[in-house]
């Protein structure tokens, strides 16, 4: 297990959280040295490239994809925890702790990547906006209009406070880096093999489901998290969690839906709806269908604003838990 008690690692948290908050992902770090993540991501594509055969039957490829998964979240859960060893045998080793777990949280790299988009609004108008949202969102952007572009940046800011802050967060907190690493590995290989192509569908399967299963939990906090936050961009906690408990399960994913109904019934606005991602349309319902669709650079200000508090009050919680704790 790890070799910090849960106390301890709640005040790692914190350090972690103040570190992303104030520093985030520093460009002239990461183009010196590769991340973390892309270590992740060559082992998973090595993976892909070795036992995804085409050839194979369906039923193969599935079993070969779950014993991959089986790996992987071995190999990262082992270094965690040979990491973990090395600096609680090293004087003042636990203040590197803070500093790794730092690396795989994102609500500073998040924010500036969603904040691109609002200032390429005011800048360069719709198409610098297309620009800046294609980095962060998978779907066609020249099928987006000046609300698409919007909804898109708004939706990416919710569902990634949830899968790039809460959870691993939250996996942290409850079995340190080798959960924090076993979390982002799961995460990345979902995002890699965990989509359902004619290629990854088989492969990718036990990727996809277990990154629904690892993000349930904070999926569920990240919107209470939003909806607590939602008087910071003018709405009210009530509307974002009703929003929340009547429109999360309309969405495909178990886990999306929570924080984007949360941030839709924060800001009074629909999200969700009918989106293209390259040729292929998915009709999906609104969320928070009653609100404002039209949506504008104004609503991604709000989002951000949602985004900030959250993460305070993400972190205070977690400040008030280990204070509870010692008490």
């Amino acid at each position: 297990m790890t070799e910090f008690p849960f106390d301890i690692r709640l005040l790692l948290l914190i350090a972690a959280i103040a570190i992303d908050g104030l520093v985030g992902d520093p460009d002239w770090l990461w183009r010196r040295l590769p991340h973390p993540v892309t270590w992740f991501g060559a082992l998973i594509g090595f993976c892909d490239r070795t036992f995804n055969r085409d050839t194979a039957a369906s039923g193969v490829r599935r079993a070969a994809g779950v014993a991959v998964v089986i790996v992987l979240v071995a190999i990262a859960w082992f270094a965690g925890v040979a990491i973990e060893r090395v600096l609680a045998g090293v004087p003042y080793g636990v203040v590197l702790v803070p500093l790794i777990a730092s690396v795989f949280l994102a609500s500073r790299s998040l924010y500036d990547h969603v904040a691109r988009v609002l200032n390429a609004f005011h800048s360069g108008g719709l198409e610098a906006a297309r620009q800046a949202v294609s980095m962060i969102v998978g779907r066609d952007p020249d099928s987006l209009d000046r609300a698409g572009v919007a909804r898109a940046a708004i939706e990416s800011t919710a569902e990634n406070f949830s899968d790039g802050v809460v959870a691993p967060a939250f996996w942290f907190a409850v079995f340190g880096l080798p959960g924090l690493f076993t979390y982002k590995m799961i995460n990345t290989a979902d995002s890699m093999i965990g989509h359902r192509s004619a290629r990854h569908e088989a492969f990718g399967w036990a990727a996809a489901r277990l990154d629904d299963l690892v993000n349930l939990p904070a999926s569920r906090l990240a919107g209470f998290l939003i909806a607590m936050a939602a008087p910071f961009a003018g709405g009210t906690i009530r509307q974002s969690a009703l929003a929340m408990l009547d429109d999360a399960r309309k969405h495909r994913s178990p886990n999306a839906g929570w924080p984007e109904a949360a941030m839709a019934g924060a800001l009074g606005i629909a999200l969700a709806g009918p989106r293209r991602y390259g040729e292929r349309v998915v009709e999906d319902p609104y969320l928070n269908d009653a609100g404002r669709h039209e949506a504008g650079p104004g609503d991604i200000g709000r989002a951000l604003k949602v985004l900030r508090a959250a993460t305070v009050l993400g972190g205070t919680t977690v400040l008030m838990l280990w204070l509870w704790l010692k008490s």
